[in-house]
């Protein structure tokens, strides 16, 4: 008879100046907590290359012909807003890792989390995975930002290995009840 074997490793936790969120947000909940500044950050990154390219154009021009200067403006706008998204990404994501201010992040993440045990949902969200496949994923994107400038790699995959304690939602929730059932009985 098979044993079934540990699928869950705790994971190291940086030192950081900021509390930790999450070691491995979900890439909607990434986007969903981003600031409008992160939005302009991108945004500004998106428009550099094809701006400095056409401000080269102006001062030094290439001569390349008709049709030539245009497709450089196209590569060099689609690689200028993959560039851009990432860098956007990579804002909000220091966040849940705690490596830049994240007070805002930190209230919104115990109110969505203190909202689901509410419901009774779970946490992290429902995943199509084994328990052995999540812990696979878990592991394969934890801190996966970090390298994002070698290889962007995201998580997609719903798990419940975040390198937190979820005590703190359950026992926030609890209160909540609790201050929600006197206030009803008074």
């Amino acid at each position: 008879m098979s044993t079934p074997t540990q699928t869950y490793l705790p994971s190291k936790t940086l030192p950081t100046d900021y509390p930790l969120i999450d070691n491995d947000p979900h890439f909607k909940r990434v986007l969903r907590y981003a600031r409008g500044s992160d939005y302009v950050h991108g945004g500004v990154a998106a428009a550099a290359g094809p701006g400095l390219l056409l401000t080269m154009e102006k001062f030094a021009p290439s001569y390349v012909g008709k049709g030539g200067f245009a497709s450089a403006m196209r590569a060099t706008g689609a690689i200028s807003l993959v560039g851009g998204f990432l860098y956007f990404y990579q804002r909000s994501i220091l966040r849940f890792y705690g490596m830049s201010e994240n007070a805002r992040e930190v209230q919104m993440d115990m109110r969505e989390m203190v909202d689901k045990v509410k419901v009774g949902e779970p946490l992290y969200g429902v995943s199509q995975l084994s328990p052995s496949m999540q812990g696979v994923a878990a592991r394969q994107s934890r801190y996966s930002a970090l390298f994002t400038g070698v290889l962007p790699w995201f998580n997609f995959v719903n798990h419940n290995q975040h390198g937190v304690d979820t005590l703190k939602y359950y026992q926030q929730a609890e209160r909540e009840l609790e201050a929600e059932g006197k206030s009803k009985s008074s």
